[in-house]
């Protein structure tokens, strides 16, 4: 308990355009089996995000999701904390990609703000980044128009370069209708914790619904 598989179909049923998973090596969040068991139920948007190990790059081809997301966690993270230096491992990232391209998986790339990253991960061959918006949420209570800047000068690069623009990390639902309006181009957001505590109060079904409201604009 709690399980997984059914809670994801039950984001599903409830109204959510995707389902993110994150199968860590230690398996303390969501195990493989899981990301087995969970693919032949969803019929929307499924993601894997992790670090590309052999091991994870494998599972990922095999399972062929929507969608990969490449995160440089190390193997005992406890959560994502920062985004790639992609201009430092750029040849080990565009022949990930590359390998995922091969198999028609579309792929994403977990950066920050700067944009000399997000530059260099476009000429990985990604499809998508996803801005890591931890920074956002920390300064957007107090300053709203300063913590969504770098955002929107971001977004702008990464539309300028070809490709698409996922974000994640602390939205939730205080802070998400300003950034989602601040950034009209923005094609998907990943929400976990905030959604799975929020729901604690409010229970999943309504959540998932105020949730994609916020995304309204």
């Amino acid at each position: 308990m709690p399980d997984v598989v059914m809670a994801a179909v039950l984001c599903q049923r409830f109204g959510a355009d995707g389902i993110t998973i994150h199968p860590r090596p230690d398996q303390r969040h969501i195990r493989t089996s899981d990301v087995y068991d969970i693919k032949p139920l969803i019929t929307t948007e499924f993601n894997i995000e992790g670090y590309p190990s052999e091991e994870f790059i494998n599972m990922v081809i095999e399972v062929r999701p929507n969608q990969v997301t490449l995160v440089p966690d190390a193997h005992d993270a406890i959560t994502s904390n920062a985004g790639w230096d992609t201009v430092k491992h750029r040849s080990f990232l565009k022949e990930v990609v590359e390998r995922f391209r091969e198999n028609s998986i579309r792929t994403s790339i977990f950066v920050d703000t700067n944009l000399r990253n997000i530059e260099s991960a476009a000429l990985t061959g990604t499809d998508r980044v996803e801005l890591y918006t931890e920074p956002y949420a920390h300064y957007y209570p107090s300053f709203p128009g300063q913590a969504i800047d770098p955002f929107i000068k971001a977004a702008e690069a990464v539309r300028a370069n070809g490709m698409g623009l996922n974000a994640g990390h602390d939205l939730n639902l205080d802070n998400l209708s300003f950034f989602s309006r601040s950034i009209p181009w923005l094609d998907e957001v990943s929400i976990g914790h905030a959604l799975i505590s929020d729901a604690l109060y409010m229970g999943l079904e309504k959540t998932i619904s105020l949730y994609r409201e916020a995304l309204m604009h």
